[in-house]
């Protein structure tokens, strides 16, 4: 029986590395070879999460405002052990556990960040709880609150496989509870407004990396470093080119630097 474990990614076109937008199965990626433990993926197109889920008997870990069920990857399926897991911060605490040798994943430290949008946010959320490492926890909601606010930026740059773009478009658009994908476009004015709040906001976020860096404890990675690369990853592939290179260049280039060095965390397997 092959050991290695099995990671379920969101298929993008094609999938790879170098398309590869997905937030949360990014945390989940960079984790894995950061630890390093062996696995290979499986890809997933958008529109097949919800049946892959059901099919290996894993609940949502989230639900929309209706009640509704939110399914979406990363998978993780450990077959020495077998273990399914269906979230991404679940999955960086059992690897922890499971596979405490290689780098450590969630190093004390404080991690003092706290952001409050202003506008309701459709997509539900990571969910924090005060179990296992409640400081990386609460990190985490912050992080994905903070970008998910500004994600405007990036939908129209995600890239579809032509096969499966409009069902995939459609996936979107029900889980953002808009109308049509056009609800997702936004005016000059207003992307300059949002790219002025992503600033703002990373300026805030910036203040954590204080030391010498690249990472958040200087020169040793962490599952917080990973949580930030995660959105990191899809702003680079998302973004416009030029505002890509805003991103990276804002207060003093940390974010540009923390992508940078994450990046031999980002290979496919």
């Amino acid at each position: 029986m092959d050991t290695k474990l099995v990671f379920y990614d969101i298929a993008m076109c094609p999938p790879d590395e170098n398309n590869n937008s997905a937030v949360n199965p990014w945390k989940t990626r960079l984790a894995l070879n950061f630890k390093p433990v062996p696995y290979t993926t499986n890809w997933v197109q958008l529109p097949d999460v919800s049946s892959v889920r059901t099919s290996l008997d894993i609940p949502a870990c989230r639900k929309f405002a209706d009640g509704t069920d939110f399914h979406t990857l990363p998978i993780l399926v450990d077959p020495t052990t077998s273990r399914k897991l269906g979230d991404s911060f679940d999955i960086a605490v059992y690897m922890q556990k499971q596979y405490p040798a290689g780098n450590d994943l969630f190093p004390p430290q404080s991690l003092d960040y706290v952001f409050s949008p202003d506008t309701a946010i459709l997509i539900p959320l990571s969910e924090c709880d005060e179990g296992e490492y409640p400081q990386y926890a609460r990190f985490n909601m912050n992080i994905d609150a903070a970008f998910t606010t500004h994600v405007a930026l990036m939908v129209q740059g995600l890239l579809f496989d032509p096969a499966t773009a409009e069902e995939t478009k459609a996936e979107f658009v029900r889980r953002a509870g808009v109308s049509c994908w056009e609800d997702f476009a936004i005016t000059n004015e207003q992307r300059e407004k949002l790219l002025g709040s992503f600033r703002d906001m990373l300026g805030e976020l910036a203040k954590l990396f204080g030391g010498n860096g690249p990472f958040l404890l200087g020169d040793r990675a962490n599952y917080a470093d990973l949580i930030v690369g995660g959105w990191l990853r899809m702003a680079s592939k998302t973004l416009p080119g030029e505002e890509w290179e805003l991103v990276r260049g804002w207060h003093g280039g940390v974010f540009g630097r923390l992508h940078d060095a994450l990046e031999i965390y980002a290979v496919v397997q």
